[in-house]
């Protein structure tokens, strides 16, 4: 079954390519882009259009690759073994299955998602090398090698906080998500408001595209922030002339605070906004 997107999901036709062919190549995906651009959900939607489950695994600066094999709680049997309790007899009662070893047992193929592997250390990636390659890998406290069953779809997204070593970048097939145009963005807002009026959504984007072309602005507004933005316009019921720019100036949008996030960025706009004014007296 070939990705083609879904109703609730766009896709362009770069990145469905990229998904079919790290499909067809066995290779983890890659994802990198803007954050907000939907690498996460690529995942979810890949698994939902093509009927398979999902397994998740979230990383944070503290996550090793070990926990994503399987974790051994050493502690936990010491005390049992004082309590004399029985399950100290079978080691396996105290081993923990991660996230790879839940995906190498399914007996079915599954999608995996290991999002945001730049977030955690630099040696990370390096240390899921073999196992990704080869989709197994060892238990020293049982001697017993896990290997995949199926193997699954990966799907690795990362933010571009940290450079990827060159030998994980090779085993990956690479796609990066490049921000929506114009035309992309209004089929986007389309799947999640299609009974918004026309005006409001073109007026809405012409201020969202403005807003991200203002030079010094620290974060840009992505597209999640844009969804969240056209919600809180509907539910306050802000009229498309609220939007509607008519002196070019750079005043502030209304209800700013779902798309501009740092102070920094919202006294420029402030300054700009004073400027225009000036400039209009």
């Amino acid at each position: 079954m070939k990705f083609t997107g879904t109703d609730r999901y766009v896709s362009t036709s770069e990145l469905s390519l990229a998904v079919n062919a790290a499909v067809t190549l066995q290779r983890p995906l890659l994802i990198k882009g803007e954050p907000g651009t939907g690498k996460t959900m690529l995942a979810e939607e890949v698994a939902e259009s093509m009927g398979l489950r999902l397994i998740q695994w979230h990383i944070k600066s503290t996550t090793k690759a070990q926990q994503g094999l399987y974790e051994y709680d050493a502690v936990s049997r010491l005390r049992d073994s004082q309590l004399g309790d029985d399950r100290v007899h079978d080691i396996k009662n105290y081993i923990k299955k991660g996230k790879l070893w839940e995906a190498f047992e399914s007996d079915e193929t599954v999608v995996l998602l290991i999002d945001e592997v730049d977030k955690a250390d630099i040696e990370f990636p390096n240390d899921l090398l073999v196992e990704i390659d080869k989709m197994e890998f060892f238990v020293y406290e049982t001697g017993e090698t896990i290997k995949a069953k199926q193997r699954p779809i990966v799907i690795i997204t990362s933010n571009n906080e940290k450079e990827l070593p060159d030998a994980f970048l090779r085993r990956c097939f690479f796609h990066f998500i490049n921000f929506p145009t114009p035309e992309t963005m209004q089929q986007i807002v389309d799947v999640h408001f299609p009974e918004v009026k026309k005006t409001l959504v073109n007026e809405a984007l012409e201020a969202f595209f403005d807003l991200r072309n203002v030079p010094g602005l620290k974060k840009k507004p992505s597209t999640s922030e844009l969804i969240d933005w056209l919600k809180l316009l509907l539910a306050d019921d802000v009229s498309a002339d609220a939007l509607i720019n008519k002196q070019g100036s750079s005043a502030i949008p209304p209800l700013h605070g779902a798309l501009v996030k740092n102070e920094q960025d919202v006294q420029l706009l402030e300054r700009l906004a004073f400027m225009a004014r000036r400039e209009r007296l």
